[in-house]
């Protein structure tokens, strides 16, 4: 036998999330709650990893397995009925077979858990120790398993808060972390032995800490308190995510990014050195920001590519898009999905692009509707232009070749092609193809009346007496 084994327990029913969707597949900075613990198994050096999920859960968690593990064993295995921690480390013993030396035991909804917190214990398995267990101390235990040492201070065992004595729960302040590393020969000898003669009538896995005091040694690894930090409601969800958030800000501050305030970014975005992300950005999803980008306060970018140099000014939303290098964006744009915004082109105040492409230096600088568009490179879509994409029944494709000019307050009624180099008038609106440099105008004839404007203001004052 040989390599390491990671048991993930993830069949908890979660019922204090109040919700249809499984505890551990609540996203917490982008990822699943499940999504972290398997991480950092992986990470610490497992070769194969086994989730134990409810028959409810089955499927949903094999679906996020497939889908971000795709080159790691990782297997799930339903525990029939929830009788508690070590029956569920039993099931996966007996579903992962013998091929393991070493087993890592971790929980399904410790989002902040890390592989610096679990390697130490697989590294302290030895002829001294079968079996480690992480631990902290507590100013305030309570709701904890203790650790129980003996007068030489080595680990006896770990008795859960519930079956402590009130003399015995003041007293003890080293808490049991829920991460174990074992032998995995110990570990079934320890399991096949447990009763649950306790107050919950539950299989404890912390039971077999025991077993591993009197077959080999048990010892127990002081390590950081976040490790502790579990997730079993929408507050504690809460605290948890904003740990991540902070953890995270801080891996893109130390690669060579300016992240300010209280900027959020999920655990899946990656960002380019000397990038700023200003305070109020999130960063949702697979986004990627390229080098020296400048993402400025309140933007909301999600799924979204960004080419370098380029800036996204304030209060812009980014949606499934590509951004291409040094291009300016905003304020107060929104890019929908399907856009490409191309080099150096330019997506100005209060414009909306959605399932449009422009080239490079293409420009729509102001209030501006782009749906469904084909804008080639050096084009200039003037101020309150409208793609008229929708007929109510279907979407149609605007075109605008390269070097065309759309002036002001123009309408265009898909399908249709500006050619090359072609002019549009302001207030037009424009239902047929424009050749290649012709100019299209469509504004009724303008009359002058003299001396009509006072004849106007006797009749409308009249009126309102």
């Amino acid at each position: 036998m040989s390599g390491l084994l990671a048991v993930i327990l993830a069949a908890g029913q979660g019922k204090r999330m109040k919700s249809r969707l499984p505890k551990v597949l609540h996203p917490v900075a982008g990822r699943p709650l499940l999504h972290h613990s398997i991480a950092a198994a992986v990470e610490a050096g497992a070769s194969r990893v086994v989730v134990v999920v409810s028959e409810e859960t089955k499927s949903s968690v094999d679906a996020h397995v497939a889908s971000e593990f795709p080159s790691t064993p990782v297997v799930t295995v339903v525990q029939p009925s929830p009788r508690g921690t070590g029956d569920a480390a039993r099931v996966a013993l007996d579903a992962s077979g013998e091929d393991a030396d070493r087993v890592l035991v971790l929980c399904g909804d410790t989002p902040l858990i890390r592989a610096s917190d679990c390697a130490p214990l697989v590294a302290a398995l030895g002829d001294s120790a079968s079996m480690a267990v992480l631990s902290c101390e507590l100013d305030d235990p309570r709701g904890y398993g203790r650790i129980l040492r003996d007068g030489s201070g080595r680990v006896t065992g770990i008795v859960e808060d519930r079956d402590l004595s009130s003399e015995r729960r003041g007293s003890l302040r080293e808490v049991n972390a829920g991460v174990y590393a074992a032998r995995a020969d110990v570990l079934r000898a320890g399991l096949a032995g447990l009763r649950n003669d306790n107050a919950q009538g539950e299989y404890y896995l912390t039971d077999v800490v025991a077993h591993a005091h009197s077959n080999g040694g048990a010892v127990a690894v002081k390590g950081s308190a976040d490790a502790l930090v579990g997730v079993n409601d929408r507050s504690q969800l809460a605290h948890a995510e904003e740990a991540l958030f902070r953890r995270i800000a801080e891996r893109h501050r130390l690669a060579g990014v300016t992240v300010r305030g209280d900027a959020r970014i999920d655990d899946t975005v990656t960002i380019g050195e000397d990038s700023t992300i200003e305070a109020g950005v999130r960063l949702r999803g697979k986004t990627k920001i390229g080098a020296s980008v400048l993402v400025d306060v309140g933007s909301v970018l999600t799924d979204a590519t960004v080419g370098e140099g380029t800036k996204i000014h304030p209060y812009s939303v980014l949606e499934e898009c590509a951004v291409g290098p040094r291009a300016l964006i905003g304020p107060f744009a929104r890019v929908r999905p399907g856009s490409e915004i191309g080099e150096e082109a330019h997506v100005g105040n209060f414009v909306e692009a959605k399932k449009t492409k422009m080239g490079k230096g293409a420009k729509a600088n102001h209030l501006a509707y782009l749906g469904d568009g084909d804008i080639g490179p050096g084009a200039n879509i003037g101020a309150g232009t409208i793609f008229c994409n929708y007929d109510g029944f279907t979407k149609s494709v605007t075109t605008i070749a390269e070097g065309a000019f759309i002036g002001s307050d123009s309408q265009l009624v898909a399908p249709v092609r500006i050619g090359v180099g072609a002019y549009v008038a302001t207030g037009t609106t424009v239902t047929q193809d424009v050749p290649d440099d012709a100019l299209a105008i469509s504004r009724t004839k303008q009359e002058n009346k003299l001396g009509y404007a006072s004849r106007i203001k006797r009749r409308l004052a009249a009126k309102k007496k």
